[in-house]
């Protein structure tokens, strides 16, 4: 790292820790949505966490990309239930997370045995998925049923593409035309280990 005479910070790859650039990225690309996502193992237990990694990758077909990283912390070095599960059964739901949610999906981000159902220590409810065999966050205002499409591993992380199957909408937050009504739901915003809301939309 160097300061330039014209007070700006250059960072080279090469000359910093992968936790520094991390720490650069997730604080430089915000806000990021957050993919509260659930799945069912072979065995059926139910697993539910949160990625801000997260975004569309396609119009059509219509397909959701969601980037899972590795284990961390007691579980450093191990894979991921959720992408266990999404390797395994190829399907899953991407809950959106309302400010409402907020300590719910906090609670769902913890460390715990493949299996403890996650929808429990959440404190929230499973609804049945109309496409695919994995529920929905019965609380969450909009959920999308995806399958599979394809997995990319890309250094440490795996890109997971999920081709949407069905969209649930809750009332209050469908502004009717198949737009949503963004600011009935206050969206969760991920930043650097904090959270945001949505202020007063403008136009450009």
């Amino acid at each position: 790292m160097s300061l330039a005479k014209n007070n700006v910070f250059e960072f080279a790859t090469g000359d910093i820790t992968i936790d520094e650039m991390y720490k650069l990225m997730i604080g430089s690309v915000v806000p990021r949505p957050i993919a509260w996502v659930s799945t069912r193992s072979m065995e059926g237990v139910l697993n539910l966490a949160p990625f801000s990694f997260f975004t569309v990758a396609s119009r059509n077909p219509a397909t959701l990309l969601l980037s899972i990283g590795p284990g961390v912390g007691e579980r450093e070095g191990t894979v991921k239930d959720t992408l266990v599960n999404i390797r395994e059964t190829g399907e899953f739901v991407i809950n959106v997370v309302p400010a409402v949610l907020a300590a719910s999906m906090q609670r769902s981000s913890a460390d715990v045995a493949s299996d403890e159902n996650e929808f429990e220590l959440a404190g929230v409810t499973p609804k049945a998925g109309i496409r695919v065999d994995v529920p929905s966050v019965l609380e969450s205002p909009i959920a999308f049923e995806l399958t599979l499409d394809r997995i990319i591993e890309v250094g440490t992380d795996h890109v997971v593409l999920g081709k949407v199957e069905h969209v649930r909408v809750n009332a209050e937050a469908y502004a009717g035309h198949y737009k949503i009504a963004i600011e009935s739901w206050q969206p969760l915003a991920s930043l650097a280990g904090d959270y945001a809301l949505m202020k007063r939309a403008f136009s450009v």
